[in-house]
């Protein structure tokens, strides 16, 4: 009896073992961004900033993706205002702040400097396990697009005044 489930116990070692594959996305950042209800303000800024072509491009991209609350927390009037066609370039701006080259996955990020799509440098720290970008927490990490990734965060990132 002993050696039969011995041998039951080796021959289990010896079986493959059955791996669930990651399902492989089907999305652009951008699909992903028009399918999520906590994205509205963000899909709105990015259409009236003329993006949807060129984030939906082959990327890849990594995209600090603010929700309809962290557009909420802007001085009353700025989004409506920035959604404007005579502000077309400085909403461009802001949202290409938001956006890195490359696909950063949670955890390859690091804490530093990191150039974004407008050209300005914005800051990762990491502290107590937490991450943020411009003092915006990074509250959702690996959202993965077949052109990047988004990682959404609590608040809208502004670069520094030229």
């Amino acid at each position: 009896m002993k050696i039969t489930t011995a041998l039951f116990a080796a021959a289990a070692l010896l079986l493959p073992v059955s791996v669930q594959a990651e399902p492989k996305p089907t999305k652009t950042v951008v699909e992903i961004a028009v399918g999520a209800d906590d994205f509205s303000t963000l899909v709105a800024a990015v259409k009236a900033g003329g993006l949807v072509e060129a984030l939906s491009g082959e990327g890849p991209f990594t995209i600090f993706a603010p929700t309809n609350e962290a557009f909420a927390k802007l001085p009353k009037g700025t989004v409506e205002t920035l959604l404007k066609p005579e502000n077309k370039e400085k909403l461009a701006s802001i949202l290409k702040y938001h956006v890195v080259a490359g696909k950063v996955m949670a955890a390859d990020v690091k804490a530093g400097k990191v150039k974004t799509l407008n050209g300005a440098e914005a800051t990762i720290a990491i502290a107590d396990g937490k991450v943020t970008i411009d003092k915006a927490s990074i509250v959702k990490t690996d959202i993965v697009g077949t052109n990047g990734v988004i990682h959404v965060i609590d608040s809208v990132i502004l670069p520094a005044a030229k």
